[in-house]
């Protein structure tokens, strides 16, 4: 099949890492062009619509033949329902779908506690805000959206700890990417409160086996967490 072209930044795992996870599990070919030469220029064309009629608000963007697709959501709702990585029932599609749009917003919580006042400004000039606004989050926040996907996993009737169904769809993937986000970030809160998701927990474990992620883990496409994504280790921030 012709290779799908990924635009994302080539530096951060970002919203885009939820997408490269999808496209390494279904393992088809695609391009992360902002990682080769002349790449962001490319990604800026995306993104403008003199170049594109449905140019995107920004990345990640994903082009399948003649489709520009944008929003991470709307992306795996894309590919989940192409690469077998969601249910055939609109339904199922729609409960994946609903859960993948509640992890984009745990992940925007993730992203404001380093920068809760704008993002136009260094964390360096919010840091007083960004330690009252992690508090809350690690407090509050963290424990009321991973109560709620644990409980989601305890609920799901089908076999085997997934969250939809009785396979693995992309919404499995993107637990995992979360999971592993905020152990990065927050690590001591993380080893305090994680034993009460067990289900979440070893979920994780069972997506970091599968062949094609495991691959992808040890490989060089798979970006270190850094400072400069979404899930940012400040030490000041999670005591």
């Amino acid at each position: 099949m012709e290779p799908y072209i990924l635009y994302y930044w080539p530096t951060i795992q970002g919203r885009g890492e939820f997408v490269r996870l999808a496209l390494e599990e279904a393992g088809v070919p695609y391009r992360d062009v902002g990682r080769g030469p002349k790449g962001m220029p490319q990604i800026s064309a995306s993104l403008d619509f003199r170049s594109e009629p449905l140019a995107a608000f920004a990345p990640p963007v994903l082009r399948a033949g003649e489709l520009l697709i944008g929003q991470t959501a709307n992306i795996l709702l894309f590919l989940g329902a192409r690469h077998g990585l969601a249910p055939r029932t609109e339904k199922g599609r729609l409960w994946c779908n609903q859960l993948q749009l509640t992890i984009a917003d745990i992940v925007a919580e993730a992203h404001d506690t380093h920068h809760p006042i704008s993002v136009n400004s260094y964390y360096e000039e919010q840091k007083k805000e960004a330690r009252a606004r992690s508090r809350d989050f690690r407090a509050e926040r963290i424990p009321k959206f991973l109560n709620y996907f644990e409980k989601v996993l305890a609920a799901n009737p089908g076999r085997g700890n997934f969250a939809v169904g009785s396979r693995l769809t992309y919404v499995d993937l993107s637990l995992f990417q979360l999971v592993e986000g905020l152990r990065y970030a927050f690590p001591k809160t993380m080893g305090q409160l994680e034993p009460q998701w067990p289900k979440l927990a070893a979920l994780c474990e069972t997506v970091r086996q599968r062949p094609n992620i495991a691959a992808y883990l040890a490989s060089k496409r798979r970006i270190p967490f850094n400072e400069e994504g979404i899930f940012r280790r400040y030490p000041e921030l999670d005591k």
